[in-house]
């Protein structure tokens, strides 16, 4: 497999070439560019089934239903200013082709418990936040800076290349996980699964 068991500088450049390849996520990421958010990434899903298509030569949009576009703003954590801010995103992105799941990682917290049943810390940071994510392959998060694509991926990029899903058992609980790579093993059949 492509940047599998690669050193992390080789694993990088891997990553930035297939990104780029796939048009759409190419896109999503240049119109982000344009946007007045600093504290941003692209990530999660879209950018790890991007590589799961890569290396199983799939079309490198399969399987993507939305792009997590994720910033962090704890300056007002109303509803009203998220929503001001999604509006004001989706304007940029009225003609995108796949949706975006905007979201404001400051206030998560705020609504966690009422969608997953359990409360959780505020975040700190963007950063922080991709910390929790639910996979260690799906903990990634991109952005262009200075014409370069900016990477985070707190939990390096092993897994992802590897196609192997590793729970991060920060915050998830076991019914989440298994939920997700139930749903991830019908369109990625090759996937390796770490059990819980």
């Amino acid at each position: 497999m492509d940047g599998f068991n690669n050193d992390l500088q080789t694993q990088m450049e891997q990553l930035k070439k297939i990104i780029v390849s796939n048009v759409i996520l190419k896109e999503a990421l240049e119109t982000a560019k344009n946007i007045s958010l600093k504290n941003y990434y692209i990530g999660a899903g879209c950018i790890a089934q991007t590589i799961w298509n890569h290396q199983m030569k799939f079309e490198l949009i399969h399987g993507i239903s939305d792009i997590d576009f994720v910033y962090y703003d704890n300056s007002d954590l109303s509803f009203e200013a998220e929503k001001s801010i999604i509006e004001s995103i989706n304007k940029q992105f009225v003609q995108y082709p796949i949706k975006l799941d905007i979201k404001n990682q400051a206030r998560v917290h705020l609504w966690y418990k009422d969608h997953f049943g359990y409360d959780i810390k505020p975040y700190n940071s963007i950063e922080n936040a991709i910390n929790a994510w639910p996979t260690t392959a799906t903990s990634i998060g991109v952005r262009f800076e200075n014409d370069d694509l900016k990477i985070y991926a707190p939990f390096g990029l092993n897994d992802l290349f590897g196609m192997i899903v590793r729970a991060n058992k920060a915050q998830i609980t076991k019914e989440i996980y298994l939920q997700k790579v139930s749903k991830w093993k019908t369109k990625w059949p090759t996937l390796t699964i770490i059990p819980w």
